[in-house]
């Protein structure tokens, strides 16, 4: 796998397990143009990579990862052919990380919100620092969750607790997702690592194919869900990020940011 041909995403290897890192911790791990097009094209990479068997999903910094860039959110009511491509990146994202046999494991290190969420929603073990929030705000700027929630977030913790969070945007605690099971695990920062490396290992020492195979079939249910809420939440999330309802919330948020930043 060539490393060198990415700019947001780092990489380290410890034996066969691959860590992936989202790294721009001055903008949160923000999602931006071409983090997201890295992302786009990652999943797909790491299934062919022959020297790992577990991956580790994590961000740099004090966050996971704090979902859609604003200015990139205005670039894209700018110019929507921009917005059609970032839509035509997001179904490959979930179908590649779908795709995706090897076990990957969520290092939740901070918030994850947005497109944030999603990814680490759709890794197979998810442990959080206890201090992190979880949530898809989409509704907040406006947009539609397209890009995965709205088929995750369902089968993870059932319709209702699903439609409560993802038409609200409210953000959940770490401790508090972890009861509903929205994750597997909340830990002190000073376990995270800990953790992540125990599970880590005992996947990378298991029985390799019984582990892919086994984590293939219990996708299968969700690539066929994926087949048909993807392309509706895709839609409608285009059609969304061309109303006076998101171009209002983007101005909003980014007229209370300047008056923080006087």
């Amino acid at each position: 796998m060539d490393f060198s041909s990415y700019n947001f995403l780092k990489f380290k290897r410890n034996g066969r397990i691959l860590t992936v890192t989202l790294n721009n911790p001055e903008s949160l791990n923000a999602i931006a143009r071409e983090p997201h097009r890295e992302i786009a094209r990652v999943f797909a990479e790491i299934t062919a990579d022959e020297e790992s068997d577990v991956i580790i999903l994590t961000g740099a910094g004090k966050a996971f990862c704090a979902g859609g860039d604003l200015e990139f959110m205005e670039e894209c009511i700018r110019d929507p052919s921009t917005f059609n491509t970032v839509l035509r990146e997001a179904r490959t994202i979930i179908n590649c990380i779908l795709d995706c046999d090897k076990p990957i494991i969520c290092r939740m290190n901070g918030d994850a919100v947005g497109l944030g969420a999603t990814l680490a929603l759709f890794c197979d073990i998810i442990i959080a620092n206890d201090s992190a929030r979880i949530g898809d705000p989409h509704v907040r700027v406006g947009l539609v969750t397209g890009d995965g929630g709205a088929l995750i977030w369902p089968q993870l913790i059932g319709y209702a607790r699903a439609k409560q969070y993802l038409l609200t945007g409210d953000l959940i605690n770490a401790g508090e997702a972890q009861q509903m099971g929205l994750i597997n695990f909340a830990v002190p920062a000073s376990e995270l690592d800990d953790m992540v490396n125990t599970w880590a290992n005992r996947l990378a020492n298991g029985a390799t194919n019984a582990i892919r195979w086994s984590k293939a079939t219990i996708n299968t249910g969700l690539k066929q869900l994926a087949g048909t809420i993807m392309d509706t939440g895709i839609a409608y999330e285009g059609m969304s990020s061309q109303t006076e309802e998101h171009r209002a919330a983007v101005a909003a948020i980014r007229a209370r940011q300047n008056v923080k930043a006087s």
